[in-house]
């Protein structure tokens, strides 16, 4: 195997964030969904033996070649796997939290139900953020994706073909419609529903962008060898943290070494074990697919949530059932930047979580809340740490929290900076 490029020195840093946004500009969607950081391993791990022998070439260089990719087709299956080391019955509800889920949170001001759409994509996409999903994707140019997840015995889609942005629930026989697709805001590399989440990762490349977004001064990149991928050469561009405190170890991706595209993102923790994200393709075809892949139109019977016309519910008859899901986040102070960054942000009422019955909450309830973090003292006061393998959260008990991908000695000396 040919040698490769050691580690970028600071001296090529400038260099090296020039080509980082360059790539960050033209990374080309694979999926029409949109994240918040959901972190994501099933994929084998990359070759490390019959590697094919590729040009050499430098961490510069590839960063550059990712940004002078040109894919606008393809299609492929996409393995991705979450190992954030929550309980087993924390994972499990992660999608009551998302907006639009069923459950907390779900009502409306004009009466409805509360329970949302089966198909809302805000509460099904969050879904990737733990566990192992399969999913099919296809891409034919900015205007025409789709992303499918595939169950042992249901199909989730997510379709956007010109101004109509459609997902589909084959479980519930549930579908969610959004116009003026074409038009909207950043979905996941770049496209997708005005109204439909901006922040879930789906594919290599998703991810890709995510990790290059944070290359700086504070990162060492490197290009490490080569790799087999869903049967295509490709280089491996490794990414690691320099400064102290990040919990992040170590992010590999996997680059075509022909057209430039991510094909396999890895994200390993500081604290070792197994990976935290793995999301790689097992098949992937660069050629146009096929007009009908896109096409889509619901059978009579099933139910459709139209986006912004209310609550009302009826059959696909001409009948709407519909929920504006958009809302403002909370103000979010970050503290730091680049691998070690925390965000700060204030809970709502002011009060951090219960710790005895006078909180209004049964007693075994806040000793059950007290036994999943760790307690922690400091010139901020009092408060609960809550960790998982990647991303950690400081709550205090005047109801501040402090959150990032940065251990715990981390998150209390920013808290204790912050008073």
């Amino acid at each position: 195997m040919a040698p490769y490029e050691p580690e970028q020195d600071s001296n090529e840093a400038g260099e090296l964030r020039a080509g980082r946004r360059k790539a960050v500009r033209y990374v080309v969607p694979l999926a029409v969904a949109g994240v918040a950081a959901a972190t994501i391993g099933l994929v084998p791990a990359l070759a490390t033996s019959g590697d094919p022998d590729l040009p050499d070439i430098t961490a510069q260089e590839l960063i550059e070649k990712i940004a002078a990719s040109d894919t606008q087709q393809l299609s492929g299956t996409v393995k991705i796997s979450t190992d954030l080391g929550l309980p087993s019955f924390a994972s499990g509800m992660t999608g009551s939290f998302a907006p639009g889920a069923g459950g907390a949170g779900g009502g409306d001001e004009d009466g409805g139900d509360g329970k949302g759409s089966a198909a809302d994509p805000s509460a099904k996409l969050m879904e990737l953020a733990t566990g192992t999903h399969t999913l099919r994707v296809a891409a034919d140019g900015p205007d025409r994706q789709k992303l499918s997840i595939l169950d042992d015995a249901a199909e989730y889609s997510l379709i956007h073909n010109g101004d109509d942005v459609w997902a589909y629930d084959s479980a519930s026989n549930e579908a969610y419609h959004s116009k003026d697709g074409g038009k909207a805001g950043e979905g996941a590399g770049g496209h997708g529903g005005k109204d439909l989440p901006k922040r879930v990762p789906a594919t290599p490349e998703d991810f890709a962008e995510q990790a290059l977004k944070a290359v700086d001064k504070s990162t060492s990149v490197k290009v490490d060898g080569s790799a087999q991928v869903a049967g295509r050469d490709a280089y491996r561009l490794v990414i690691e943290p320099k400064a102290a405190g990040s919990t992040v170890g170590r992010i590999t991706v996997a680059v075509d070494a022909k057209t430039g595209t991510p094909l396999k993102f890895t994200l390993s923790p500081a604290g070792g074990g197994s990976a935290v994200v793995d999301a790689g393709f097992t098949k992937v075809d660069f050629g146009k697919p096929a007009a009908s892949t896109f096409d889509f139109e619901p059978a009579k019977g099933t139910k459709v949530t139209e986006e912004g016309d209310g609550n009302d519910t009826s059959l696909h008859e001409g009948g709407k059932d519909s929920r504006d899901f958009r809302g403002a986040e909370p103000g979010v102070n970050v503290i730091g930047e680049g691998w070690t960054s925390i965000a700060e942000l204030k809970l709502p009422g002011g009060r951090g979580l219960p710790t005895s019955a006078s909180d209004d909450v049964p007693q075994e309830a806040a000793k059950f809340l007290d036994s999943l973090g760790d307690k922690v003292k400091g010139d901020f006061g009092s408060g609960t740490v809550f960790k998982t393998r990647l991303v950690n959260a400081l709550i205090t008990d005047d109801g501040t929290a402090y959150v990032g991908a940065v251990t715990k000695d981390a998150l209390v000396k920013a808290a204790n900076a912050a008073r």
